[in-house]
């Protein structure tokens, strides 16, 4: 049973965010302290009334019993006196019988009272004080420290609150702005992240640091990586030109179709190339205007050969895009589906959405998981290739604000792209 408590204690602590984990911190600590020393206050108060009412109760034994020795009585009503009283506690009873002179407290009873009883010849004398009013200031003490107790726990808990809320708030930055590198955003910094890493004791500015000098360190690298693709695009286009020149004056024969075709390949390549690092730069404008998608895409499919679906002419969604970024788009997806899948390749239009769809073996899972990365082109049974259509093709939706996404069908099998463009403005959601 305890340890069932202790799983469910540690599940909904674990299910806790860190900024309420943080804020529940202080309460605790301030809860436990508070009932720490509230118990304390209480033994010592506790302590305290019950050693003077036992002084009390001794002194008033002492008086009446000089009063019973004089007058050979005493009276009920002096401070509850009595000889061989019937409401004498047992072991008061009992010790005084033998010959012992002692007391006996009682605060939870439903009248409060201290007893002190003394042997007197073969008699038993006691006395009993009421301790109404002591119980009643214990109970208001107890009040009290309740009270207070709350107040410190809510006080710990709002400056818990007030510090998780800075902490958290300055993780979710860091945190936001690490997704924003993530995806692209190399430009993007963590504010207060000024100082180097590990310069001074502020944990959250230390990460802020980090971050940031990631984020530079990432930006360098891959600013690199442009720089040096491009150079080496511009600088294989010159000796390609004379190279494909060549073989077109080379003697018609089986070597010259394959050198033709290796150099065509070659030559597509380098475009390739430059392609993705205007992409990467993120420097190009697009030419953005309202078109009717079905009829855009559908010129483009009856170029390419393939099978197209798409919705009637007065149901034709027009879309905010660059006809030319977009055929692009579309041309790369199917030349893609073609090299690794299988035919049939078909283009669809379902609303604002194209869809290439082919009856190959599917995207491997790791293309599904991490996306396209360049010159790998996945699984071997997906064929060869560059490895830079999917990139291209997703480098030139972001610079037309479209979105796409690969899946496998899961009932025909075969690869799935769709690309999801936003309408233009006045075109219906359906």
């Amino acid at each position: 049973m305890i340890r069932r408590a202790v799983r469910r204690v540690r599940g909904f602590a674990a299910g806790l965010s860190l900024r309420w984990k943080i804020a529940a911190l202080p309460a605790v600590g301030a809860a436990v302290v508070a009932l720490a020393i509230g118990a304390l206050i209480h033994q010592a108060r506790t302590a305290q009334v019950a050693e003077t009412a036992r002084e009390s109760a001794l002194a008033e034994l002492y008086r009446v019993r000089q009063l019973y020795e004089l007058t050979g009585h005493v009276d009920a009503a002096d401070t509850g006196s009595a000889i061989d009283s019937p409401d004498l506690p047992g072991p008061l009873h009992d010790a005084a019988r033998a010959g012992i002179r002692n007391t006996y407290l009682d605060l939870s009873g439903h009248s409060p009272a201290v007893w002190a009883a003394r042997p007197v010849g073969e008699r038993v004398l006691s006395v009993r004080l009421p301790l109404d009013a002591q119980r009643e200031e214990i109970r208001e003490l107890d009040r009290s420290l309740v009270v207070w107790g709350a107040v410190v726990v809510v006080l710990a808990a709002l400056g818990g609150a007030a510090l998780a809320s800075r902490l958290s708030r300055s993780l979710r930055t860091a945190a936001a702005t690490a997704r924003r590198i993530s995806d692209g955003d190399l430009d993007a910094r963590v504010a207060g992240g000024d100082r180097a890493p590990g310069d001074g004791k502020d944990e959250v500015a230390e990460l802020a640091a980090a971050v940031n000098t990631m984020a530079a360190s990432l930006q360098r690298r891959i600013e690199a990586e442009r720089r040096f693709t491009a150079d080496v695009a511009h600088e294989l286009r010159t000796p390609l030109t004379g190279l494909q020149t060549a073989a077109e004056l080379l003697p018609p024969s089986r070597p010259t179709e394959l050198v033709r075709d290796r150099v065509a390949a070659l030559r597509t390549l380098t475009e390739d190339l430059l392609e993705v690092a205007r992409l990467d730069s993120r420097t190009e404008e697009p030419d953005l205007a309202s078109h009717p998608l079905g009829k855009l895409v559908a010129s483009v499919a009856l170029r390419l050969g393939c099978p197209f679906t798409g919705p009637a002419e007065d149901e034709d969604t027009r879309v905010t895009t660059d006809a030319r970024r977009l055929e692009r788009i579309v041309v790369n997806l199917v030349a893609n589906a073609r090299l690794h899948g299988a035919d049939p390749v078909e283009v669809e239009v379902e609303g604002p959405s194209v869809v290439v769809r082919d009856h190959g073996p599917g995207f491997p899972p790791a293309l599904l998981r991490d996306g396209p990365q360049r010159f790998l082109t996945g699984a071997a049974e997906r064929g060869t290739g560059a490895g830079l259509g999917l990139t291209i093709a997703f480098g030139q939706a972001r610079a037309i604000g479209a979105e796409v996404q690969l899946r496998n069908d899961p009932h025909h099998g075969g690869a799935v792209a769709v690309v999801t463009l936003p309408q233009a403005p006045g075109t219906s959601q359906g």
